[in-house]
C-alpha cells in the first residue's frame, strides 16, 4: 500500500502540466481534480479500487466500530469540531441544526445505536469521521462527470441528498462538483453519486482543516488500514490549485 502523499501509479502527466495536476481514467474520461483557493481548508482526498462491488463484501467487518463507546486511534476534539464549523462558515453556510457537519450527525447517531453498517466504503468513512471528527464524502467514481472541482458553492446550488428526495441548500457551502452540478460536502452528500451495491471504485474526500495538523494525516492513514482489511487497494490523490 502506498503511503499517504505517495504520488500514485497511475498519474500521469503530460509535458505542459502543472507540476501539481494528477489525473487518473475513470467514466472514460482523464479527470482533474481541482481545488479552488480557501485560507482555511486542507483536503485530503484518495480514490479505493475494491476487489468485487461492493454488495458483495462482507458487510460487518466494520460494525464494531460504529457502535455506542467504541473507540479508535484518532480521536476528535472541541477543538477540531470548532475548527470544522468555521470551514463551514467561511463562504457564508451556517453549519447549525440540519445543517451540521456530518462527522456531529455522526456522534448522536452512534450514541443512540442507529449508526448501522451500509457497505465497507462507507462503513470506513463512517467510522474514521465519527473518531476523528473530519466530515467524509464517499462517491462511486462511476457517476462522477469530468471536470470535477471543490469551491464555494453559489446562490441557488441545491440537489437531493436522500431518495426520499429531500434537498440541501448549497449556498456558501464548500462542495465537490462535476460536469453536472455540487454532489459532495462536508454536510450531506449528493444521491447522484452515492455508492451502490454495484460500485467497485470510490472517491474518498477528507474535508479538514489547517489547523489539523498531523491528526488529518493520521485518520487518512486509519482509513486506509481499514481499507485494507477488506483488500481494497488505496491511492492519494494530489490536488492541482483550481484558481
Amino acid at each position: 500500500m502506498a503511503r499517504v502523499g505517495d504520488v500514485p501509479s497511475w498519474v500521469a502527466r503530460p509535458p505542459d502540466a502543472h507540476p501539481c495536476t494528477t489525473r487518473k481514467a475513470y467514466a472514460g474520461a482523464a479527470v482533474e481534480l481541482a481545488v479552488a483557493p480557501h485560507p482555511l481548508l486542507a483536503l485530503r482526498a484518495f480514490v479505493t479500487q475494491f476487489p468485487r462491488p461492493l454488495g458483495k463484501l462482507p458487510k460487518d467487518v466494520f460494525r464494531d466500530l460504529l457502535a455506542p463507546g467504541a473507540r479508535g486511534p484518532v480521536q476528535g476534539s472541541e477543538e477540531v469540531r470548532v475548527a470544522i464549523r468555521d470551514l463551514l462558515r467561511h463562504g457564508g453556510y451556517k453549519p447549525t441544526g440540519r445543517g451540521k457537519p456530518a462527522s456531529e450527525y455522526l456522534i448522536r447517531a452512534a450514541a443512540e445505536g442507529k449508526l448501522v453498517p451500509i457497505n465497507a466504503a462507507v462503513d470506513v468513512g463512517n467510522a474514521v469521521s465519527l473518531h476523528s471528527g473530519f466530515p467524509i464524502s464517499v462517491l462511486d467514481v462511476d457517476q462522477l462527470k469530468a471536470p470535477v472541482r471543490v469551491d464555494v458553492a453559489q446562490a441557488g446550488a441545491r440537489y437531493v441528498f436522500n431518495a426520499a428526495g429531500q434537498e440541501i441548500d448549497l449556498e456558501g457551502l464548500l462542495c465537490l462538483s462535476d460536469a453536472e452540478g455540487p454532489c459532495a460536502n462536508a454536510v450531506k452528500d449528493s444521491e447522484r453519486t452515492k455508492t451502490s451495491d454495484a460500485t467497485t471504485t470510490t472517491l474518498t474526500l477528507v474535508w479538514g482543516t489547517a489547523a489539523a495538523g498531523d491528526r488529518l494525516d493520521e485518520a487518512v492513514g486509519w482509513a486506509w488500514e481499514l481499507l485494507g482489511r477488506v483488500g481494497a487497494t488505496v491511492d492519494s490523490v494530489e490536488l492541482t490549485r483550481g484558481d
